[in-house]
């Protein structure tokens, strides 16, 4: 599975699993560049196949709904479902 990483200086593991037609993702994508916060994300849409199924299987382990953007954070793997920018800013100990 290949992620796209995107530079920035957060100490915390971010990984975003989004679909590239998705405004609420790509909402979710603007914020956390925006502060600064370096995170992973991948497209499943864009992907096919097993990799896909690989993919969605892991998304619906951290949100059984299986519903985008979903937002994985740091080691203890607070899962955060939807553009919830300020769920996501106290997570990450930001100031909105």
């Amino acid at each position: 599975m290949d992620f796209t990483h995107v530079d920035g200086d957060s100490h915390i593991a971010v990984t975003l699993f989004s679909l590239s037609t998705c405004g609420h993702c790509r909402r979710t994508k603007t914020f956390l560049e925006e502060k600064g916060i370096a995170y992973d994300y991948i497209d499943v849409d864009c992907l096919s196949g097993e990799t896909f199924t690989g993919v969605y299987d892991l998304v619906k382990s951290y949100n059984p709904q299986g519903s985008f953007p979903t937002i994985v954070i740091g080691g203890k793997k607070q899962v955060i479902v939807g553009d919830k920018l300020d769920e996501i800013a106290a997570a990450l100990e930001l100031a909105l």
